[in-house]
């Protein structure tokens, strides 16, 4: 997957240092991650919901984040920063679970962006499958950055159960800061041995 990434996405200054950009947004499935017997019928939260009335984000604006997220990273940091839709991957050759997971394991960096979108839970159980699929030092890559004020048993979670990085943001700055500075270690505890880089 890795090779396939590098080989489709557009040239970064880092082309091979891979940053997978994730968050909330209605193309996500969350069907996708259900155990088989398990439909979100039978659940009682609502998944993929946008509360735009409560004063919380747009799908529009969150996509617009996302995309200001990967371009950014691109452009000022030279990282091969993406999402997943930019890997032009067909569903019906690899399922969006799947895809997640193959994703995050050939990335560098895996980057979950969690502005305010009201009950919104998909990226909660993106988030939980993707560390789950993950070794204790590849979560070692993995960041999760939420706007101030967004709070949920979910992000307590990636601290404590899997010990990610949790970090939180108030600004599109603030934001690219954080992972700017998160990325940047990885890349030096590559080169000095401490992470395994990726191959």
């Amino acid at each position: 997957m890795r090779d396939r990434l590098v080989a489709t996405l557009p040239p970064a200054a880092h082309r091979e240092f891979l940053v997978y950009v994730m968050g909330p947004y209605k193309a996500f499935d969350v069907d996708d991650l259900l155990p088989d017997d398990v439909s979100t019928d039978e659940l009682a939260v609502s998944f993929a919901e946008w509360d735009t009335d409560s004063g919380a984000r747009s799908e529009a604006d969150v996509r617009d984040l996302l995309e200001d997220a990967r371009d950014r990273l691109r452009r000022d940091a030279g990282l091969n920063a993406f999402l997943a839709t930019d890997a032009e991957i067909p569903l019906d050759e690899m399922d969006a679970a799947t895809q997640t997971i193959e994703f995050a394991r050939a990335s560098n960096v895996v980057a979950f962006v969690a502005p305010e979108v009201g009950k919104n839970l998909g990226v909660g159980i993106e988030t939980g499958a993707v560390l789950e699929a993950l070794d204790d030092t590849d979560r070692e890559r993995v960041v999760f950055v939420h706007e101030t004020g967004v709070s949920s048993a979910m992000i307590e979670s990636v601290g404590r159960r899997w010990e990610a990085t949790v970090y939180d943001y108030s600004t599109r700055d603030e934001l690219l800061d954080r992972l700017r500075t998160f990325a940047a270690d990885v890349m030096n505890r590559e080169l000095v041995g401490d992470l395994d880089p990726r191959a």
